[in-house]
């Protein structure tokens, strides 16, 4: 069955807690009117609903469903990212990643697949099984399923947390179901189900050693390797696959780790 829009709205209030009263002196219309908008008494126009989605911060994907179901055609394109249109884009992204090796970097989706990566990333991928490859590689399973890096990851707990965080709120900021099913599965795996189980809150670093950002420690082979990492997004995207595009790249933490990769490279 078909959300209204009202309905829809709704929710992204809720999601954003605010209140009706709030949003619509933000937006400068009367709370009685947002009221009959989203009781669906009155249809918004195409004005009013682009003016609540940026106060709601609502991703281009969801203002595009906004509009269809308020009855108006979608705002915003949805190119494929191997389409020719994005050519120079890919080539720029690809040549960023390429200058950043030999440390690790891939560009993702919003669902955190992996779409492009520098040989570093992929050598790194090949720790993991076959089965995790996909298509598509997707960055929450090949990090958090007991086959995946888990298995090399030295500091799992602290570097899992962060991940689980992560997608957590990509789920409440977008309520994208790709993401909700990828929350739903992971929970699933052992090692999550162990890491949100009853334990003792903090780490024995955490008291100690505190970091300024939590690092993603590594056994590689018989050295300890550990990153830091950057996420970058398009500062002006009017593209939904633009927008939902990310690209991380992963730094040396310490000497050890940049003199090893530099070596092999």
């Amino acid at each position: 069955m078909a959300v209204s829009v009202g309905v829809m709205l709704q929710q992204w209030r809720s999601r954003r807690s605010i209140s009706q009263l709030d949003l619509a002196h933000d937006v400068g219309v009367s709370p009685r009117h947002l009221s009959c908008v989203e009781t669906g008494k009155s249809q918004p126009s195409q004005a009013l609903l682009d003016a609540l989605a940026r106060k709601l911060e609502i991703p281009l994907r969801e203002r595009n469903s906004l509009f269809l179901a308020a009855g108006h055609a979608p705002r915003y394109s949805e190119v494929a990212f191997d389409d020719r249109q994005l050519v120079r884009i890919r080539a720029t992204i690809q040549e960023l990643l390429n200058a950043h090796d030999p440390f690790p970097g891939v560009a993702l989706d919003r669902a955190w697949n992996v779409v492009l990566a520098n040989s570093s990333a992929t050598k790194l991928m090949s720790l993991i099984p076959d089965h995790l490859h996909g298509p598509p590689l997707n960055m929450f399973r090949a990090s958090l399923h007991p086959d995946g890096l888990s298995g090399h990851t030295c500091n799992f707990d602290e570097w899992a947390s962060y991940l689980l965080d992560q997608l957590r709120r990509l789920v409440r900021t977008t309520g994208d179901d790709r993401l909700t099913d990828i929350e739903r599965e992971v929970s699933e795996y052992e090692t999550v189900r162990i890491l949100d189980g009853p334990r003792a809150s903090g780490s024995s670093r955490d008291q100690h050693d505190p970091q300024l950002v939590v690092p993603f420690e590594m056994l590689l082979g018989s050295s300890r390797l550990s990153f830091f990492t950057t996420m970058t997004t398009f500062g002006t995207p009017r593209d939904i696959t633009l927008e939902e595009l990310t690209i991380e790249l992963f730094y040396p933490s310490d000497q050890l780790t940049a003199d090893m990769l530099r070596a092999e490279s």
